[in-house]
């Protein structure tokens, strides 16, 4: 796996979730921006302290959790 040099954790910073770059801003808001639709520059309107890499990372390292285990979805 490449490096994600843009994804801190830090127990004192939002409870140790995965953040970026040390800001209050976790990788599970990026991730529940862009499944409610919202576009990487609407994201970066929202957040201009952020960057288009740090939005990347974001996605890189939500798709790397998500094959580390096996989940179980409902069936409807």
């Amino acid at each position: 796996m490449e490096r994600l040099d843009r994804i801190t954790q830090q127990p004192g910073i939002m409870g140790g979730k995965a953040c970026l770059r040390g800001m209050r801003v976790t990788v599970g808001t990026i991730i529940g921006q862009i499944g409610a639709g919202r576009g990487v520059d609407d994201i970066l309107a929202d957040y201009p302290y952020l960057e288009r890499e740090d939005i990347l990372q974001a996605l890189r390292y939500a798709a790397w959790r998500a094959e580390e285990r096996e989940v179980v979805l409902a069936t409807a």
